[in-house]
């Protein structure tokens, strides 16, 4: 079947998960098309989007006719080669965010380099090729250390707590191992293990050097995330600083704004985030996940130029959403208003549990007039991100029980 879009402008978006799913959603109201490229058939994005194409964002072939036919294109993960991007960059697609920016959401050695040489705060690190010269960092800052494949990683996969020299071969026995967004792990398992790339390249020429990169561990009292949009011309808005909540290495809940968080303090953040915007160039939603030290000094963990889980909250919860504001500036529209629509906002993570019936237990969630439920139309698995309930509110304690009760209730999980 052939769609007809009555629109002049299309974006390409690259991934099938629920970014995309609601990138689309934000589209729509814009009257702006959406071209999608998904990993498999029925992903979360491919559900909603007509004419969905199927193919391998790592393919050079496959990439470029996908591009072809958008005026623009983006992202719903960070895994898309480098160098393709480039290709598609120097053949005049506008590529938001471009690979030069994107390389420093992608490889986390070099973003660690970039921001140290920007003055940005961040934990002690070292780049590491072997075992023994991660041990020699350890050895020298103190155990534990934390491990990041330098490429690759998604929700908690490819990161480490060491505690010691004894456990530090395990990080580099992880390289051969694949560790990009579950939609493609999904569709690899589906049509056989020879989708599925190794995370270190085979030999020379094959692929960008991954490493490990070898971190202090911060024993944070807290850690917040703030998110940047920018567009080509370097307009920018930024939203309030998050208290996010992580466990097992994925988000399970944001508190906006961070509760106790100074104003003053919060603006510095803000001021930050915006200057990596800048500096690197970055179109669309930089999120910028950041730790507290326990002096209260704040270092920048991860960066990611997408849509980011940590802003999920604002699609009640402030004026124009990231989606929204993401695809305003990868069409270089002029920026919607990051303004909070209540004093508190709150989002916590659906993830499976031991409820597979998710629109049937939409009864009891919806009672609460103030729950908005968001469903990823994914399979239920065991700590898989399948949705979200946000809830607006004026006091932190009884909005974040609010939206806690939903969530677990969804999750299986019941309150006495």
């Amino acid at each position: 079947m052939t769609f007809r879009f009555v629109t002049d402008l299309t974006i390409g978006i690259v991934g099938g998960g629920q970014l995309a799913r609601m990138m689309n959603e934000a589209a729509t109201p814009l009257g702006l098309a959406v071209r999608l490229l998904a990993e498999a058939e029925g992903t979360s994005a491919a559900q909603v989007v007509p004419g969905a194409q199927v193919g391998d964002y790592t393919d050079a072939a496959t990439l470029s006719a996908f591009a072809a036919g958008a005026d623009a294109v983006t992202f719903d993960h960070e895994h898309v080669p480098t160098d393709l991007l480039r290709t598609l960059r120097d053949a005049g697609v506008a590529v938001r965010p471009g690979p030069d920016a994107l390389v420093y959401a992608q490889d986390k050695a070099a973003m660690r380099e970039r921001l140290t040489a920007l003055g940005i705060p961040a934990p002690a690190w070292w780049v590491t090729r072997t075992p023994e010269e991660f041990v020699a960092f350890g050895d020298e800052i103190g155990w534990p250390l934390i491990a990041k494949t330098s490429r690759g990683g998604y929700d908690g996969k490819g990161v480490w707590k060491v505690d010691g020299p004894d456990g530090a071969a395990e990080p580099f026995a992880a390289l051969g191992c694949a560790l990009g967004p579950t939609e493609r792990v999904d569709a690899a398992g589906a049509a056989g293990p020879s989708r599925l790339a190794p995370l270190a390249p085979e030999g020379p020429g094959e692929g960008p050097e991954v490493v490990i990169v070898a971190e202090e561990f911060i024993p944070f009292t807290r850690e917040l995330s703030v998110l940047v949009v920018r567009r080509p011309g370097g307009e920018s808005v930024v939203y309030p600083v998050s208290e996010t909540v992580q466990r097992d290495g994925i988000c399970h809940e944001t508190t906006t704004p961070a509760p106790g968080l100074d104003e003053g303090y919060a603006a510095e953040i803000q001021a930050f985030a915006t200057r990596i915007a800048d500096e690197l160039g970055v179109v669309g939603v930089l999120a910028v996940e950041l730790m507290e030290r326990p002096g209260g000094e704040i270092v920048v963990n991860e960066l990611a130029m997408r849509p980011h889980n940590t802003g999920h909250w604002t699609i009640e919860g402030a004026v124009t959403s990231q989606f929204e504001n993401h695809l305003r500036a990868v069409a270089d529209l002029p920026l919607g208003s990051t303004a909070l629509t209540a004093p508190v906002v709150v989002m916590s993570n659906v993830l499976g549990g031991d409820n597979p019936d998710l629109v049937g237990s939409l009864a009891t969630v919806l009672a609460d007039p103030d729950a908005r439920v968001h469903l990823y139309g994914k399979s239920v698995k065991p700590g898989r991100k399948v949705g979200h309930v946000t809830v607006c509110g004026t006091d932190v304690a009884t909005t974040q029980d609010a939206a806690r009760r939903a969530s677990d209730h969804l999750e299986g999980r019941t309150h006495g």
